[in-house]
């Protein structure tokens, strides 16, 4: 199995890139549900490296298109440190999923 880095790197580069390809980590067993866990970049504020200058809104898309499906569990990954009035992956959660049903 190839290293992760490399992988990264051949996928989006060396110089911070990001690729909207699917990373999966499948779980089998027959007693658990069946479930896919896609990990989504985090909000890039300002462009790093080869990073487009529209990368924030690149990714707000990319990650808008996984979670506003119904059948999406939104799992919103934080710092501990950070004021959650402030995080903008509880907006953007907040934005996909109004009513707290996912």
């Amino acid at each position: 199995m190839p290293h992760t880095r490399a992988e990264t790197d051949r996928e989006a580069g060396g110089n911070n890139g990001v690729s909207d390809k699917q990373i999966r980590l499948k779980i089998f067993s027959p007693n658990v549900l069946d479930i896919t866990l896609v990990d989504l970049p985090g909000i890039t504020k300002v462009p790093v490296g080869d990073q487009p200058s529209d990368i924030e809104a690149r990714i707000r898309t990319m990650i808008m298109s996984y979670i506003k499906l119904p059948s999406c569990l939104i799992l919103a990954v934080t710092p501990e440190n950070d004021d959650l009035a402030n995080l903008d992956a509880l907006q953007i959660a907040g934005n996909a999923d109004p009513d707290g049903r996912h």
